[in-house]
């Protein structure tokens, strides 16, 4: 029996291992039969080049537990290991500048692992002590077998083994218990070795008899060596990539359609991208995609080898090309995985392209479910927004698409403003504004429906790649003033009416939390409704803002900002302040003269202190001016006093605020149960 030290110029690696990687435990399954994989497709590699003189035999990987003894075996037919081959691949690990390395690297496993080839050595994350049992493929050879306790010490001795190949045999860890049962260990090989070339075996299929499970003849190959992503394009049906699809992800709807990738140059990449429905939620919908290095299961968290926007998608990416052991830093740094980003992002686009030219009407029967996606490419990536322009569409009230050049000619005759823009008008609820899309199109304006989860950022990207555009909410103003023309030439509102206006029809607005309401009474012609309720576009959009970007949050705390529109010349409006008028007169008489002989005073107070210079105004005067606008502000109170108080038994006001506040959902509870009463003491 040979013995020996470990050839590592660091005393620690085992703590290492233990300690550092321990996080990252479970991989030792995925490298240790990834090993065993290799091991077989470099034999079969030899066969073909006519150098193994015997029969190959059978190459399946093979995996078993055995709970009482507290071990896991990986076992091969590959082209296993000599003496010196051990010395060379085991027993030496290059492993300078390790200290550095590891105090930097502590808390990522796949780096470690990666930057020192210390895959077989991952087995010791869950084991206190491995055996290696070898015997080469070389004519002659003999076979060999190797222990290590955990230590940097080793032996090395003969062994019986006849049949070439290599057995792993971990002895697990007390703390590591988990890892001898059969059912995790089904999970594991599910995880990351489901689509492994050559076929591994784990035990037998299970069958029911008599009530309970009972292993039968026939071995339990857990992987699919030749899955869809590795097979031609040209010999695959759309039934295949379905059941793929569903055999990945068993609980979801059918994708809307699906791109295979297979590229050779410049770098190596296979794979089939799906495109699931979303309607809403992105972050459910994140790591979906796989991906695999030559069919090992690497990471389904693909941040860095794909757009952020393009986590969206669901299905596989096999390449060579990323590490088995890929971290972070490195997906950061190199080259290859840029390009892979690149390319996935032109294959994606032209994919979509190609499926609105090719089927324009059905491509609009999915719109709704991929625009989310569309939208948040346009979103966060230049390159795919100059691409997506093409194919994006705008979807009007009436159901009707439009790209982006087609929705430009459509409205740049009616919906251009005094100003040369291009004005915009769309709806995030065709129920909730009903009435202001009707009042639109009755002007010969397009509504478009934007009810998208991403719509209100969606509508800034426009406004700045679009020229002369602007975005306007069609609730967000009365319909002459949503887009202003030359011709637009508004009546003004008599200052008096609109003093009553404000007093009566505020003092019956609602007191609501985080709300403010301005009343705003504009002529607006007969046919247009007495009371409508807008809000600024502007403010809208950015508490919109607030609720997807944090740095927004400000935003969010601000209240709710609304116009409560009066028509002045619609019949209602001229009815209660004529009553207004009639019922108020009397109790306002002395309280207009007080008005009106203060207004007096206060002007000349005013003529008298502007015909001095400010160093000249004597303190009492000041104090006569001052006392003289607290006295007016006093009359105006006493003037809101009247006007409130009669407009809080006026049930028209009432009806009129009420009306306004249910068209646009913000009447409930007793408001509501109120306004229903009235509305039958009124009919």
């Amino acid at each position: 029996m040979q013995k020996g030290n470990i050839g590592v110029t660091t005393e620690n690696i085992f703590p290492v291992i233990k300690k550092f990687l321990y996080s990252d435990h479970e991989i030792f399954l995925r490298e240790i039969v990834s090993n065993a994989v290799d091991a077989t497709q470099k034999l079969k590699t030899l066969a073909t080049k006519g150098e193994l003189k015997e029969d190959m035999g059978n190459l399946s990987v093979h995996v078993s537990v055995d709970k009482d003894a507290k071990t896991i075996t990986v076992s091969d037919h590959g082209i296993g290991m000599t003496e010196e081959e051990i010395e060379k691949y085991i027993n030496q690990i290059a492993f300078s500048g390790a200290n550095d390395f590891l105090d930097k690297y502590k808390e990522d496993a796949n780096a470690i692992i990666g930057h020192f080839g210390l895959g077989f050595y991952s087995s010791f994350m869950v084991s206190k002590e491995v055996e290696i049992v070898t015997k080469s493929w070389q004519e002659g050879a003999q076979a060999v077998k190797w222990n290590c306790d955990g230590s940097p010490s080793y032996t090395i001795e003969p062994s019986d083994k006849t049949e070439r190949g290599t057995d792993i045999i971990m002895h697990i860890d007390d703390d590591c218990q988990e890892f001898v049962d059969e059912n995790k260990i089904s999970e594991l090989l599910h995880k990351y070795c489901r689509f492994l070339p050559i076929p591994v075996i784990f035990g037998k299929k299970k069958d029911w008899k008599d009530g309970k499970q009972i292993d039968t003849e026939e071995d339990n190959v857990i992987n699919d060596t030749t899955p869809l992503w590795t097979k031609k394009p040209s010999d695959l049906k759309d039934e295949d990539y379905l059941k793929f699809y569903h055999d990945l992800y068993p609980m979801n709807d059918d994708p809307l359609f699906w791109i295979h990738l297979n590229v050779d140059f410049p770098f190596h990449l296979t794979g089939v991208l799906y495109f699931p429905k979303i309607k809403s939620n992105l972050d459910l919908q994140r790591n979906k995609i796989q991906l695999y290095c030559n069919q090992v299961f690497v990471t389904d968290n693909v941040e860095g080898i794909v757009p952020e926007f393009l986590m969206l998608l669901h299905g596989v990416i096999d390449s060579p090309d990323i590490p088995l052991n890929v971290s972070r830093s490195y997906l950061q740094s190199d080259a290859n995985v840029k390009k892979i980003s690149t390319y996935i992002t032109k294959k994606v686009s032209d994919r979509l392209q190609s499926i609105f030219n090719k089927d324009r009407s059905d491509f609009e029967k999915k719109w709704d479910d991929i625009k989310l996606f569309i939208h948040y490419g346009m979103l966060s990536t230049e390159d795919f927004f100059d691409k997506a322009k093409k194919f994006s569409l705008l979807k009007d009230c009436n159901g009707k698409f439009f790209t982006y050049d087609e929705y430009n000619t459509l409205i740049k005759d009616n919906q251009t403003n005094k100003d040369g823009q291009l004005v915009y008008l769309y709806a995030n609820d065709k129920d909730e504004q009903y009435s202001y899309i009707e009042t639109a199109n009755n002007k010969g304006y397009n509504v478009l429906l934007m009810d998208g989860q991403l719509d209100t950022p969606l509508v800034s990207l426009l406004e700045r790649k679009l020229e002369k555009t602007t975005f306007t909410r069609v609730d967000a103003d009365t319909i002459d003033r949503l887009i202003v023309k030359d011709t637009d030439t508004p009546e003004a509102v008599d200052v008096n009416d609109r003093t009553t206006l404000n007093a009566i029809f505020t003092s019956i607005l609602p007191k609501l939390d985080k709300t403010e309401f301005n009343v705003d009474p504009q002529a607006l012609g007969e046919t247009t409704v007495p009371v409508m309720i807008t809000r600024n576009e502007y403010m809208r959009r950015m508490k919109e803002m607030a609720r997807l970007q944090p740095g927004m949050a400000f935003y969010g705390e601000m209240p709710d900002m609304y116009n409560v529109v009066l028509n002045t010349n619609h019949k209602l409006i001229k009815k209660i302040l004529e009553d207004t008028h009639n019922n108020t007169a009397e109790e306002l008489k002395p309280i207009m003269a007080e008005l009106k002989g203060l207004e007096a005073r206060k002007a000349v107070l005013k003529q008298q202190q502007d015909s001095k210079k400010a160093e000249d105004i004597t303190q009492e005067e000041k104090d006569d001016l001052s006392q003289c606008e607290k006295d007016i502000t006093a009359q105006h109170d006493k003037e809101k006093e009247v006007l409130s108080n009669y407009a809080k038994n006026n049930k028209i006001i009432a009806q009129l605020v009420d009306l306004a506040l249910l068209q646009n959902g913000m009447l409930k509870g007793e408001a509501l149960n109120n306004f229903v009463k009235r509305s039958i003491d009124l009919i």
